[in-house]
Parts: structure tokens; C-alpha cells; sequence
């Protein structure tokens, strides 16, 4: 399956890489789990603080059959709160129950899923800042020297991830791969890493379904030398 996967994705390429489909791949799924959201950048009004951590919590007000939702932030210096606008004077009906109940319970994934949100962020006059994002890479992880290893053609990594978080595809790779800025460079000129978007690896953010290519008789050339 996931060679038919590649394949498709591959269509578009010239004819000499038709020869693709048939070299001996091991796929592996690095799943993106997120440890800590974005902390927003925002002057503080009570002190010189200019970042917020997102509390995970929401405020609901209802008033005359109207309904505004917040997700809770606190200054990281002094823990003045800033409240960031989700849902602002909306009819009871336009809101899911499942959606209410959510808020209602204060749900980690649903802050996470508005606290990631670049449309929240710019609905408020916010910016996130996803440098300052911590997450680690798990399942499937595999190393450069893992790869060296395998009595395969091709490594394919498939990247999953639940949020849209802003970080290039290349700085993933690189810590994935645990390889330095200059190391990832050179392979990336020499076909050793390549994705799909091959034009664009280098300015491409993580997206989920993303798929990474590793080409392992080049990568021993690579070491060879």
C-alpha cells in the first residue's frame, strides 16, 4: 500500500523515475505529539511582559440567548490574564452540543486545536509564536544510522500531526534524523533526502501526510567518503 501511495504521489515526475515503484522500500510513521502549545506574543498591560501562555481553560458568558467563549491566557511574568476571543455573541443552536460540552470541561485538545489556530490568532490581532512550541517525535523514530543499516533501496517517512504547526518540514527532519543544518544541506543537494515538494523542502511547513524520502544507496555513498 504505501508503495502505490508513493507512486501516485510521484506521478507528475519525469520518466526516469518510473523505476521508483520498484525499489525496496521500509516505511516508517513519525507522529508529531505535542508537549506545550504557542505562547502568544502580546504586550502586557500590567507589566513588560510581551508573552502569554495559553491556560488551557475556557470563560463562557451567556447573555440574552447570546454566547462568547474565550480561551484563557496568562502572562508568563506576572499572570495577568488576556482573554482571547473564540466565539463572540453566537446563538445557543449555531453551537454543537458536543462542541459546548467541550468548552464547558475546559478540553486540553479543543484549547490546543484555537491556541494553534493562525485564524484565531489573527481574529484577535494576536501572533502566535510556534518557535516556542515543544513537542517530541514518536513512534517509528529512526536514525541516520538505523537507515545505514537496512537492507533496503529507500526510506520513506510518513509524518502525522494533529495540528498545524507552523514549523518547517526540514527542521523536523533534521532533529528526526538527529543531523546538523549543514549535514541536512548537503543531502538534500545530493538527492539524499528528498519530498515530493522537492522545490520547496527547504521553506515547506510540517503538514500531516507529509511524506520524506530517503534514498539509502546514496546515503552509504554519502559516508563513504
Amino acid at each position: 500500500m504505501a508503495n502505490i501511495q508513493l507512486c501516485a504521489v510521484k506521478q507528475h515526475v519525469s520518466k526516469k523515475d518510473i523505476s521508483f515503484c520498484m525499489l525496496k522500500k521500509r516505511e516508517f510513521i513519525w507522529e508529531i505529539k505535542i508537549k506545550k502549545s504557542p505562547l502568544l506574543q502580546k504586550k502586557c498591560s500590567h507589566c513588560n511582559g510581551d508573552r502569554f501562555y495559553c491556560s488551557d481553560k475556557f470563560r463562557i458568558n451567556a447573555q440574552k440567548r447570546n454566547i462568547d467563549v474565550w480561551l484563557i491566557y496568562r502572562c508568563i511574568n506576572c499572570d495577568n490574564t488576556y482573554n482571547m476571543n473564540i466565539l463572540s455573541r453566537t446563538k445557543p443552536e449555531l453551537i454543537s452540543k458536543d462542541l459546548f460540552r467541550k468548552f464547558s470541561t475546559n478540553d486540553s485538545d479543543t484549547a490546543r486545536k484555537y491556541a494553534f489556530s493562525p485564524e484565531t490568532g489573527r481574529k484577535n490581532d494576536a501572533k502566535q509564536d510556534y518557535k516556542s512550541v515543544e513537542y517530541e517525535i514518536v513512534e517509528n523514530v529512526v536514525t541516520i544510522a538505523d537507515i545505514l543499516n537496512m537492507e533496503y533501496d529507500m526510506a520513506t517517512i510518513r509524518i502525522k500531526t494533529e495540528f498545524e504547526i507552523e514549523l518547517k518540514l526540514s527542521s523536523i527532519i533534521k532533529r528526526g534524523l538527529g543531523i546538523s543544518a549543514n549535514q541536512f544541506r548537503r543531502m538534500f543537494e545530493r538527492g539524499i533526502i528528498s519530498t515530493p515538494d522537492i522545490l520547496h523542502i527547504k521553506k515547506q511547513k510540517v503538514k500531516n501526510g507529509d511524506f520524506v524520502l530517503v534514498d539509502i544507496n546514496r546515503l552509504r555513498k554519502y559516508f563513504e567518503k
